[in-house]
């Protein structure tokens, strides 16, 4: 995730995809790949979830986590209020834009491209930057969120201890993001890695929800350390 950019809002006519300023590619960054990046796209080319997006025409695989969590536990209801944090590239977006209906909001939040459609506010940058919080209060600070979905996630640098470090701070911003704008009864899912800091993370759930658990869906690899959060019941008293 890119930091200290200007946070803007967009609302657009068409769906369609953001754009990153200065960001151009050429011929050496298409056919120069380093061997990390060889790798992924062989896992890719494999992976039946990925197979499954290009034919069905999803944005991503991770479509078909949140597809599995909404049917598992109820998560997303017509017209309701829902802030998405790492919203990009979309594949959960466009899933909550169909689930959501005309009378919904969705507050989509990421630095990088997006793909939403029309009604979808989009806030680009992140989420713990001043501009930004100040942009998504603005949305939704008198109507209040029904549900806070973080799919976050650090650039890993390949030092376990430091990326986990990472990955839980990021957890505690959507944490933040839920306390600070849930109506009580709502609900809060947020990616997590497994390792250290976990059961915390989720022993500080339990205390302000009346039921939180971890979750690993079917389209999360297997070989991937990726869990999930799921905290339902909001009370409406923080004990963070």
């Amino acid at each position: 995730m890119l930091r200290g950019r200007a946070a803007r809002e967009y609302t657009r006519l068409q769906p369609q995809r953001g754009r990153v300023p200065g960001r151009v590619a050429t011929e050496t960054t298409v056919t120069k790949r380093s061997k990390s990046s060889d790798r992924w796209l062989r896992r890719q080319q494999r992976d039946p979830f990925a197979q499954r997006a290009r034919t069905e025409g999803q944005v991503s695989r991770a479509h078909f986590k949140l597809k599995e969590l909404d049917e598992r536990f109820g998560l997303i209801r017509k017209g309701q209020a829902v802030l998405e944090l790492g919203a990009a590239p979309g594949g959960w977006t466009r899933y909550l834009e169909e689930r959501l209906g005309d009378t919904g909001l969705l507050v989509a939040c990421d630095s990088r491209p997006l793909t939403h459609g029309p009604a979808t506010r989009y806030v680009e940058g992140d989420y713990g930057e001043p501009e930004v919080d100040s942009i998504i209060d603005d949305i939704v600070a008198e109507r209040g969120l029904d549900l806070v979905l973080s799919d976050m996630a650090p650039n890993l640098s390949g030092i376990k201890a430091a990326d986990q470090a990472r990955a839980m701070g990021l957890a505690e911003l959507a944490e933040d993001a839920a306390r600070r704008w849930l109506n009580p009864g709502g609900s809060l899912l947020v990616k997590l890695f497994q390792g250290e800091g976990v059961d915390a993370r989720l022993a500080g759930l339990r205390r302000d929800f009346g039921k939180a658990r971890l979750v690993k869906p079917r389209a999360s690899r297997s070989q991937s350390r990726e869990v999930y959060a799921i905290a339902l019941a909001f009370n409406g008293v923080s004990s963070g």
